[in-house]
C-alpha cells in the first residue's frame, strides 16, 4: 500500500469517529496525540484530506467517503499534488481550472450550489455562487495592528520570513498557517481579528462615542471588539459580560496581555430575563452604547470551520433567531435614551440579520445604519451589523 492510500485510510478512520460535537481541530489534535507514529508532514496532509471532505458541505452523502475526500481535494487544489497524481491523474492535470469547470469533470449529478443549499435563506446582497465557491478556499489570517505598532510588527514578520499583504493602515493578511505567535506579542502588538470584524470600527465611529461613555459589550466572547473599541476610545467606562465563567477567564487573560486594566466584567445568561448585572458594574444606571455580538449560526465563518457546514441543520436558524430576540429583549432596557445599540452577527441568514433588524425597530429604536460585510470574496468572514439609536 502506498503512503497516499495510507493517508486516505487514516483520514477515513478519523472522519468515521467524528460526530461534530467539538471543533474538528481539537478532535484531530487528540487523535494524533493518541497515535504518535505520524510525523508532522503526515499529520498536515491527513488533516488537509479531512478538511477537504468537510468543504464539500451538503454534497450528496451517499457518495463513498473516499470518493468525497478525493473530489474535495481536487476542488480545493490549485497546484498539482502527488496524491491526485497517483490516485486521480486525470484530475491532477486540471487543478488550475475554475471551480465550475472542475465540477463538470466530476462524476456527480449535483452542482456547486448543493454545497450550501439554502439560497432562499440568504441575506440580501450575498452572491450564492461566489459564496459556495468560497468554501473551497482557505481563508487568510488577519492581524489588526495595535496603535503605534505598525512598523514594529511589519519588521518582525519580515525578519521571520512571514509573507503578508497590507490591507490598510491597521490590517495585515497572512497565510492561514502563519506562526505569528512565535514572532510577535499577540494582543499587545497585534490582535488576530478577521478583516470583516475589524470593519466594525466604522460603526463605533458612527455612534459618536465620547471618551467617558458607559459601554457594555454584552456578548464579549474573546473580547476582540472591546480591545478594538479601547484602542479608539481608551478612557471609556467599559463593562464586559458573557454566559460562561471560562469565557470570562480567557477574556481577562487577553485583556491583561492587551494592557487593558480598567473595566468591569460579569457572567450572565442574557437569555434569562432575570439575569443580574454584576454589583461592581452599572446596576443602577444605563449605558450610552451596547454592543450585542449575538450568538448565531456562525455561517459567515464556515469556510474556516467547514465541519459546521457539514453538520448544520436548517431548523437551527429559527432556534438562533429566537435566542437573539430573547437576548435583545433583555438587553435593550439597559440602553440610555439617545444611546446606541450595535447588533452584530457572523451569519449569512436573513432570519438572523434583516428579520432581527425588523424586530428591534418594532421596539421603537431607530435604525441608523445596516450593512452586510461581505468577506467571502476577500478570504475573510462574512458578517452583518446594524446600528440603532434609542429615541429620547
Amino acid at each position: 500500500m502506498s503512503r497516499y492510500h495510507s493517508y486516505l485510510n487514516t483520514a477515513k478512520t478519523i472522519l468515521a469517529g467524528y460526530r461534530g460535537e467539538e471543533p474538528f481541530a481539537s478532535f484531530l489534535k487528540k487523535f494524533f496525540s493518541l497515535h504518535k507514529k505520524y510525523g508532522s508532514k503526515d499529520r498536515k496532509f491527513i488533516g488537509h484530506l479531512c478538511y477537504c471532505f468537510f468543504r464539500m458541505g451538503k454534497m450528496e452523502n451517499k457518495m463513498p467517503m473516499e470518493e468525497k475526500i478525493l473530489q474535495g481535494l481536487f476542488l480545493c487544489s490549485d497546484q498539482p499534488n502527488e496524491l491526485l497524481d497517483e490516485l486521480r491523474p486525470e484530475w491532477n492535470d486540471k487543478v488550475s481550472l475554475v471551480i465550475k469547470e472542475k465540477f463538470s469533470l466530476l462524476n456527480t449529478q449535483q452542482t456547486l450550489f448543493n454545497v450550501f443549499p439554502w439560497k432562499e435563506e440568504l441575506s440580501t446582497g450575498i452572491d450564492h455562487e461566489k459564496f459556495c465557491e468560497s468554501f473551497f478556499i482557505q481563508p487568510s489570517l488577519f492581524l489588526r495592528l495595535r496603535p503605534g505598532r505598525q512598523k514594529e510588527v511589519g519588521k518582525k514578520l519580515g525578519n521571520a520570513g512571514i509573507a503578508f499583504d497590507i490591507i490598510d493602515d491597521n490590517c495585515l493578511a497572512l497565510p492561514n498557517a502563519s506562526k505569528v505567535d512565535q514572532v510577535i506579542e499577540l494582543n499587545r502588538e497585534a490582535v488576530v481579528q478577521d478583516y470583516s470584524s475589524q470593519r466594525i470600527a466604522d460603526f463605533f465611529r458612527r455612534a459618536k462615542l465620547k471618551q467617558a461613555d458607559r459601554v457594555w459589550d454584552c456578548c464579549a466572547a474573546s473580547g476582540g471588539k472591546s480591545i478594538m473599541l479601547h484602542d479608539l476610545y481608551p478612557t471609556i467606562d467599559l463593562t464586559v459580560s458573557d454566559k460562561r465563567e471560562s469565557i470570562m477567564i480567557n477574556l481577562e487573560k487577553r485583556f491583561k496581555e492587551a494592557g487593558i486594566r480598567k473595566y468591569k466584567g460579569f457572567v450572565a445568561d442574557l437569555a434569562n430575563k432575570n439575569f443580574e448585572i454584576h454589583p461592581r458594574s452599572h446596576r443602577d444606571s444605563k449605558f450610552e452604547f451596547i454592543i450585542c455580538d449575538a450568538p448565531c449560526s456562525g455561517s459567515g465563518t464556515w469556510s474556516r470551520t467547514p465541519e459546521q457546514l457539514h453538520y448544520f441543520e436548517k431548523k437551527k436558524i429559527d432556534e438562533y433567531a429566537s435566542l437573539q430576540m430573547k437576548i435583545l429583549s433583555n438587553v435593550m432596557p439597559h440602553l440610555q435614551p439617545a444611546g446606541y445599540l450595535l447588533y452584530i452577527t457572523c451569519s449569512v441568514f436573513k432570519k438572523e440579520n434583516e428579520t432581527i433588524v425588523q424586530f428591534i425597530q418594532q421596539t421603537g429604536l431607530r435604525l441608523a445604519e445596516m450593512k452586510l460585510l461581505k468577506g467571502y470574496d476577500k478570504k475573510a468572514d462574512t458578517m452583518f451589523a446594524a446600528l440603532f439609536q434609542k429615541t429620547l
